[in-house]
C-alpha cells in the first residue's frame, strides 16, 4: 500500500465513522423526544454503535498494517 492509498482509505474510514457517530447522536435525540416506538429506536442505536465500533477497528487495523509495511 502506498501513501496515497493509505491516505484515501484512512480518510474514508474516518468519514464513515464520523457519519455513524452523527447518526447515533440523531437517534439519541429522537429517543429523547419520543415516547412511542422506543424499542425500534434503541435497536437502531445499538446497530449504529456496533457499526461505528467496527469502523474504528478497521481504521486501527489499516493504520497498523500501513505502519508495518513502512518498517520493511
Amino acid at each position: 500500500m502506498n501513501l496515497e492509498e493509505f491516505e484515501f482509505q484512512t480518510r474514508n474510514e474516518i468519514e464513515t465513522t464520523l457519519n455513524q457517530l452523527q447518526t447515533i447522536m440523531l437517534l439519541i435525540a429522537e429517543l429523547d423526544a419520543q415516547s412511542t416506538g422506543e424499542v425500534m429506536t434503541i435497536a437502531q442505536l445499538k446497530a449504529q454503535v456496533f457499526a461505528a465500533g467496527n469502523s474504528v477497528q478497521t481504521l486501527s487495523q489499516l493504520i497498523e498494517h500501513y505502519l508495518l509495511e513502512q518498517k520493511q
